[in-house]
């Protein structure tokens, strides 16, 4: 008896645990694959302004990094960077425009003397185009603007609360 126990036990087609574990759990598997795909990944490849700005070279790029990371006379709040996103998302409020094909940033930096920059971006999408134009001293990290739509990111930095 003990051998035809034995013999019914052999001829039963062995288990496996691993395909059982998983066909139970496959649809929950799925279900955050399914989730990670749809909100996390658009989320981490999402296009900011910080992404678009071209790489610049020495003392260009230590002009614009004066400019973008201006933060008024209190030194806390907004910085221009993120008043300039601010100003794009009021333009596209449900676009992902950064993301688009037609979006141009553009950043002209040139040398006005030894210690005076003009930095002028230029933002052009499908629907239009913004141009701002300030002149950066780089020893007195002072700021000053060039046109009214730069002067108003500037007072909108300096008077934010």
């Amino acid at each position: 008896m003990a051998k035809d126990k034995k013999k019914k036990e052999e001829d039963k087609p062995k288990r496996n645990d691993f395909k059982s574990f998983l066909r139970k759990r496959a649809p929950i598997y799925l279900a955050l694959i399914a989730m990670l795909v749809v909100f996390v990944i658009p989320e981490m490849t999402k296009g900011t302004l910080e992404k678009s700005l071209p790489e610049l070279s020495g003392e260009n790029q230590q002009a614009v990094d004066i400019l973008m990371k201006y933060n008024g006379p209190n030194n806390d709040g907004l910085t221009v960077l993120q008043a300039l996103e601010n100003k794009i998302d009021e333009e596209y409020p449900d676009e992902k425009i950064f993301d688009h094909k037609e979006t141009i940033v553009d950043l002209i930096v040139t040398n006005v003397n030894s210690e005076e920059y003009q930095v002028i971006f230029n933002f052009k999408s499908h629907k239009g185009e913004m141009n701002y134009d300030w002149k950066i001293n780089v020893i007195s990290e002072e700021i000053t603007s060039n046109n009214s739509e730069a002067k108003h990111i500037i007072d909108l930095v300096n008077y934010y609360d």
